[in-house]
């Protein structure tokens, strides 16, 4: 007999006596029916004076109790498997928001890291300008692009009006994402390491002016606190041109508004949705315009641009390898792990778990209507 239909509710178990007598074989089992179990009266053996009557009725007592006896060993049963049931635990995984801390004190680490790092950047472009040689000694170098193509003197314009433009999308993209903790550590750190680069480069090795166009402030030599003064200058005005506030030569190699524009757009398509194409292709062509620009304003160098092309892209997707293939990560042949910077990212990578989805959300808390009409708007983009 099966166990679910030996449990039963107590309530519906009730005595029932049969009143008619079958006799069957006595090795036969006891039959089901309706899932209510019967019993059947087992004949025994005739006493010796009525063995000539095989239809003699068994007493109804004896019947009763037999049924009785059978309905507690239902009860028993029942209440056994009851206390002695094996749960199967079924682990559920959990929710991918567990994998994505936001650990903000580390984005306001590879914060303050960046902010370090540009400050640097105009105290080392204070320094590399005094080296400058003058043009008048030291012409500019040859250069095939600009062989080819003449200078057009408002294209830097054009260039750090893109690089704004692109700098503020980023931005405001930055602000409306679910991650932006894990993703702004991402581009503080990408934006320090990438203009450290740039300082070692245009240290080690000065350049010439690239065109005569260019007009330099006088040099200072020993003039501690009117270099102090031009630092104070230079990061009031961003480092642009269109402020009016770098004047400075010598940081060439490599060039900043290309590390400035790449990233932007790097940035920008890894964190948006592939249904945004439009969105993406705006962007690209802001950043190949703006870098463009550069060479026809004849501001930079044709090897400032390439290897600042170089140099931001393949940061940017060694960081972004290892950040989203884990397995890489503890491998032994991951010769990525190699970079000076492996250990400040497994600092700052250590808790994320999982790829960063692209979610947006609003930047500060909404009353609940405006949530409302929001997951609405939401669920019917997703149909």
């Amino acid at each position: 007999m099966a166990a679910s239909e030996l449990i039963r509710d107590d309530a519906d178990v009730r005595p029932h006596v049969e009143v008619n007598v079958t006799t069957i074989n006595p090795e036969a089992p006891p039959s089901v029916a309706n899932g209510n179990p019967t019993r059947h009266d087992s004949p025994t053996p005739p006493p010796a004076d009525d063995a000539h009557d095989g239809k003699k009725q068994q007493p109804e007592g004896s019947r009763l109790s037999n049924l009785l006896k059978q309905n507690q060993l239902i009860h028993s049963l029942s209440s056994g498997l009851r206390r002695h049931c094996d749960y199967v635990k079924i682990v559920m995984p959990e929710e991918r928001a567990n994998h994505l801390p936001k650990e903000w004190w580390k984005t306001g680490v590879a914060f303050l890291y960046a902010l370090f790092i540009l400050v640097f950047t105009t105290v080392i472009i204070t320094v590399v300008h005094e080296r400058v040689p003058d043009k008048s000694v030291s012409p500019p170098l040859p250069d095939k692009f600009f062989d080819y193509v003449d200078r057009v003197p408002w294209a830097f314009t054009v260039t750090e009006v893109n690089g704004l433009i692109l700098c503020g999308l980023w931005l405001v993209q930055l602000l409306f994402l679910k991650h932006k903790a894990i993703v702004g550590r991402r581009c503080f750190f990408l934006i320090g390491t990438l203009y450290m680069y740039r300082c070692v480069t245009m240290y080690i090795t000065t350049l010439p002016v690239p065109g005569k166009h260019m007009v330099c402030a006088p040099k200072l030599y020993n003039d501690s606190t009117g270099k102090i003064w031009r630092i104070l200058r230079l990061i009031s005005g961003g480092g642009l041109s269109l402020t009016g506030n770098h004047l400075m030569c010598g940081d060439f190699l490599y060039s900043g508004h290309t590390v400035m524009l790449t990233l932007s757009y790097l940035f920008i398509k890894e964190y948006s949705p592939r249904w945004m194409w439009w969105y993406r292709w705006f962007c690209w062509l802001l950043s190949a315009s703006g870098v463009l620009c550069i060479l026809i304003a004849h501001e930079h160098y044709s090897i400032d641009v390439v290897v600042g092309y170089f140099a931001t892209t393949r940061t940017f997707w060694w960081y972004h390898t290892m950040a989203n293939t884990h397995a890489l990560r503890q491998a032994p042949n991951n010769y990525l792990s190699r970079t000076w910077w492996n250990p400040v990212f497994n600092f700052l990578e250590r808790n994320v778990q999982t790829t960063v989805p692209v979610v947006f959300s609003w930047p500060v808390a909404l009353p609940s209507s405006c949530r409302q009409r929001y997951r609405m708007v939401e669920a019917g983009r997703d149909e």
